[in-house]
């Protein structure tokens, strides 16, 4: 069926409602947009849906995600009663439509004889991830997009260990998707009905309770929040978002006082009307947090993205200019912090482990050396940390997870979620700025010691957009001319060695010999540099993108700056 047949079943279907055909009614005399919504189903990727909300086979709206829903059923049945019987957990935030996605999951959930224990108000993801685990079910969803912009929502399916679902299975649902015929293969129940059989049943307040006794189990050090008291101060932005209320709790249960929230992006709004981007990453989102901190100084100024599961943290440098913490600073910050903590009160053992993505900051290595702990490295994307967490568990070669953590400003202490969690990380970064502060310091200046002392590592990015059929082409040509015909070097920095995850091969450019390397499959190549100096190139999973990255490690910021430049430039002019 081509675009334009799929269009016109939409238009025909007595199941489609008439909103729906209304909006794609306005559409009827501009073939571009047409093709774009129907040249093809919106994929169902390792992660989940991801797309503009709106009428189409390639949009966001109740019959892609009843579809994926239904795929996800089927999964479950062919897992046995005891999955069925367990039942889904459904959490979504506040972005248009995401209470009527979660609904629509829980009705087919429902209609094929499956509990969904369905949030009664929005909630964070991680507390989604925290659900699935505390009432034992079998899968579940989340209704989000993340930091995407407004015209975006999203459906995250996860696994009865609360991690996202692994390449594999995911894989297998994507299968059993793909065969379901988008109106006629799909099960609804109505929602009353559902109700009364007792098979959407809501739930709220006691799961709150329980994730935020086992976030709170995750704090290493109250000592210096309570010796500051209210000389500690605090602001903080949920974006509009879920994490108001469970950050604001946890502050108060480890002791903060002096907590100022951003009135301006205290309340859902799914337009995000203050902000640009919902992004943490971006500066611009802190504008109403840094006129508050210019009024009445912070010791510490921090941000959620919109499903809580991301954390942007700004502060002052010496020059008294407020810059944006890198999620890589965050990240080795938080892990010295925890790892320095842990061992100054006796609890840290030689069987430690950080896990941290491919794409994350090398420094954690000269960190965790100094520490006798081990550094695991796994691909792009936080379900691959899960996926390890889980690993450790089953085969008890670790017996203590510290720090998961990802360049993307994603973060993870403990394991009663499987997905990162910016509430946790939150507490954790309160209680780290008040440890430096006892210290005489602020978290610039404590980066800096840990610069001075390991290294001065710098990361960046470039991401290149394109759009449509041919931005998926063009990506593809991209991706195989840095997989055949890579430079040779950058920046002066002579190319040592190329992993070529896909082959799953680390190929030598330095006449040592080549050697197998230990991830699943993915379309991602990492390039390792003379002085620690590496570059990676990926695919978005999730947008329509190639992403690169790089490191540099210099003896002062300056060079660091400068070499990492350098970098960019010359990708850019081959790009």
């Amino acid at each position: 069926m081509n675009y334009s047949e799929n269009y016109k079943r939409w238009l025909e279907s007595p199941i489609v409602d008439e909103n729906t055909k209304a909006e794609l009614r306005s559409i009827e005399n501009d073939n571009s947009e047409i093709q774009e919504r129907f040249y093809r189903d919106l994929e169902f990727g390792t992660g989940g849906l991801r797309g503009i909300i709106g009428a189409g086979s390639n949009r966001m709206n109740i019959y892609t995600v009843r579809r994926a829903t239904q795929g996800l059923c089927e999964d479950i049945k062919n897992c046995g009663q005891a999955a069925i019987d367990a039942g889904v957990a459904i959490a979504y935030d506040c972005r248009h439509k995401s209470y009527e996605f979660a609904l629509e999951s829980a009705k087919v959930l429902a209609a094929n004889g499956i509990k969904a224990y369905l949030f009664d108000e929005l909630r964070p993801t991680p507390e989604l991830s925290f659900a699935v685990r505390h009432l034992k079910c079998s899968r579940g969803i989340v209704i989000t997009a993340s930091h995407n912009p407004k015209e975006y929502n999203g459906y995250k399916a996860y696994g009865e260990d609360g991690g996202q679902l692994p390449p594999a299975s995911s894989d297998y649902v994507i299968s059993i998707i793909d065969k379901i015929d988008i109106f006629d293969g799909v099960k609804v129940i109505d929602e009353a009905e559902a109700r009364a059989k007792g098979l959407i049943i809501s739930i709220g307040e006691e799961i709150d309770k329980a994730y935020l006794e086992n976030v709170l189990a995750q704090s290493v050090t109250t000592e210096p929040i309570k010796k500051l008291g209210d000389d500690f101060s605090v602001i903080y932005s949920p974006f509009h978002g879920t994490g108001n209320k469970p950050v604001r709790s946890i502050l108060g249960m480890i002791g903060v006082k002096n907590l100022r929230i951003v009135k301006e992006q205290e309340l859902p709004d799914p337009d995000f009307s203050t902000v640009k981007s919902p992004n943490p990453e971006e500066k611009a989102g802190f504008a109403y947090a840094i006129e508050m901190a210019k009024q009445q100084k912070a010791d510490l100024i921090f941000a959620t993205d919109p499903d809580s599961d991301r954390i942007g943290v700004i502060g002052l440098d010496p020059s008294g200019e407020f810059v944006t913490f890198t999620g890589n600073q965050i990240g080795v910050l938080l892990a010295e912090f925890i790892l320095r903590s842990k061992k100054e009160n006796g609890t840290l053992t030689d069987k430690g482990a950080l896990i941290k993505t491919i794409v994350t900051t090398s420094m954690i290595y000269p960190i965790a050396k100094d520490y006798n702990v081990h550094v695991h490295d796994v691909l792009t994307g936080f379900k691959y940390i899960g996926e390890l967490i889980k690993d450790f568990e089953d085969n008890d070669y670790y017996n203590e997870f510290i720090l998961g953590f990802e360049e993307s400003y994603g973060y993870l202490a403990g394991t009663y979620a499987r997905d990162k969690d910016a509430v946790v990380a939150a507490m954790l970064i309160a209680e780290m700025a008040a440890d430096y502060k006892t210290k005489g310091m602020t978290l610039y200046e404590g980066l800096v010691n840990l610069y001075e002392k390991y290294g001065y590592y710098l990361e960046g990015g470039k991401s290149v957009t394109l759009t449509g059929i041919d931005g998926v082409e063009k990506i593809k040509a991209i991706m195989e001319k840095f997989r055949t015909n890579p430079p040779k070097e950058l920046a002066g920095l002579k190319v040592l060695r190329m992993w070529d995850v896909d082959e799953g091969i680390i190929k030598s450019f330095d006449g040592t010999a080549d050697a197998k390397l230990d991830l699943p499959k993915s379309n991602v190549l990492r390039y390792e540099l003379e002085n620690n100096a590496w570059y990676a190139v990926r695919p978005s999973g999730t947008e329509p993108k190639i992403k690169f990255y790089f490191g540099v490690c210099e003896n002062s910021y300056a060079k660091a700056e400068q070499k990492l430049a350098e970098c960019i430039a010359e990708i850019s002019k081959i790009l």
